[in-house]
């Protein structure tokens, strides 16, 4: 921590999938860290030296944080030098941006924010949303942009991967002047490693969005390839194994559609800037949450040869081995199949403990059960199925999880 960083307070807004790390990471290097949170459950676990959710080394770093004292968790903010927001960015109606959590986050700390603070968005968001903030606490506090330090710096983590990642991966920062990207670059230098690319706000918030939109893209090419393969009769991993032999050409891997809070919402906001600019990115959406459907439709077919088929729905996560359901198709799917009752249907989801809508079941007893089986999510406990367990089976393997 360089000179002007010593004693400096940091308040995190929202202790989920990234708030929790990013608290721990900071308290990690010497920082006095408040983390607030709504969720009091969520903060009771945390005071207890644990995680609320589900990251690799992350238990460890909480708990060191806060048996040293350096991380507090509370459903009120505290006073501090630096305000990292990290709360949800979710779409409502006609997928338009919800800022609502953004706005109500801002609100809550404006009593405490004070003439030098750094305010941070770490969420992703669409253009202007950093502009907004400071709009905000100007209209609470009377502080501008000339008194107060308002940046964009996005997340770029990978789940399972966090911990490494808020620390090694390249940042994009984004003030909405100069003085305010110097000084947000300034603090993440003090525990990044990786390289800092300076900018302004809105460039910030839009080269985010594009990470993603760029992706979703790629995926809605080898999920619309899944179904043509299906159509003629082929098998799509082999033919995207071997266009992938060219030495340009890098086709992803299908799946049952595209989920968590990223690569399922960022293009919307996109779109919704500029509907008329914006016609390849809408319609990969459009292609890739068209894909649970489309394998919900695939077991119906494969449900008809039986007369009341048990059907084992193999994970929920919105991808493998983490415990995250947010916008997951996987849901999607097995929400449709219960609903179409088109058999007895066991989930199985090894990552969480229980869910609010359905039973689980461990592995072993909805393979034996099962009639037909649906490998929505390339989960590691999944790979390792002993082939003896899935014979005689009806297997629908989405995500290639057992090709390996």
């Amino acid at each position: 921590m360089t000179r002007i960083f010593e004693n400096k307070k940091i308040c995190v807004v929202g202790l989920g999938y990234i708030g929790l790390p990013t608290a721990a990471v900071l308290s990690s290097r010497g920082y006095d860290v408040h983390g607030f949170e709504v969720n009091p459950k969520a903060v009771e676990i945390i005071n207890s030296g644990r995680a609320h959710v589900v990251e690799p080394d992350l238990d460890i770093l909480v708990r060191a944080a806060v048996q040293t004292g350096k991380l507090k968790a509370a459903t009120e903010p505290a006073p501090a030098d630096i305000f990292i927001l990290c709360v949800p960015t979710p779409f409502q109606g006609e997928y338009e941006p919800d800022l609502s959590y953004v706005r109500k986050a801002t609100e809550t700390i404006c009593p405490l924010i004070q003439k030098g603070n750094l305010i941070i968005l770490e969420s992703t968001s669409p253009p202007g949303t950093t502009e907004m903030v400071a709009e905000v606490v100007a209209q609470k506090t009377g502080l501008t942009k000339d008194e107060v330090h308002f940046a964009h710096a996005p997340e770029r983590v990978l789940p399972g991967k966090i911990l490494r990642e808020v620390v090694e991966n390249d940042r994009i920062i984004g003030g909405l002047d100069d003085a305010a990207t110097e000084a947000c670059a300034e603090f993440y230098r003090t525990f990044v490693s990786g390289e800092l690319h300076l900018t302004n706000a809105r460039t910030a918030e839009t080269a985010k969005l594009v990470e993603n939109a760029f992706r979703d893209v790629n995926i809605a090419f080898a999920n619309e390839l899944s179904t043509f393969s299906e159509e003629l009769g082929l098998d799509v991993w082999r033919v995207i194994e071997l266009a992938n032999k060219h030495p340009r050409v890098n086709i992803l891997s299908p799946g049952p559609g595209v989920g968590g809070h990223c690569i399922a919402v960022d293009p919307w906001f996109l779109v919704h800037a500029s509907p008329k600019s914006t016609p390849l990115i809408r319609m990969a959406r459009e292609v890739n949450e068209k894909k649970p459907h489309q394998v919900v439709e695939r077991v119906i077919r494969r449900a008809k040869r039986f007369k009341e088929p048990t059907i084992a729905c193999l994970g929920l996560a919105y991808k493998p081995d983490i415990d995250d359901l947010r916008e997951s198709p996987a849901v999607t799917i097995v929400d449709a199949l219960i609903e179409r009752k088109i058999g007895n249907i066991k989930v199985v989801e090894p990552y969480i403990d229980s869910h609010d809508r359905y039973e689980l079941s461990s592995l072993e007893e909805a393979l034996t059960a099962a009639d037909i089986v649906v490998v929505l999510v390339a989960h590691r406990p999944f790979k390792s199925i002993p082939p003896h367990l899935l014979a005689e089976k009806t297997l629908i393997d989405v995500c290639g999880a057992l090709r390996d």
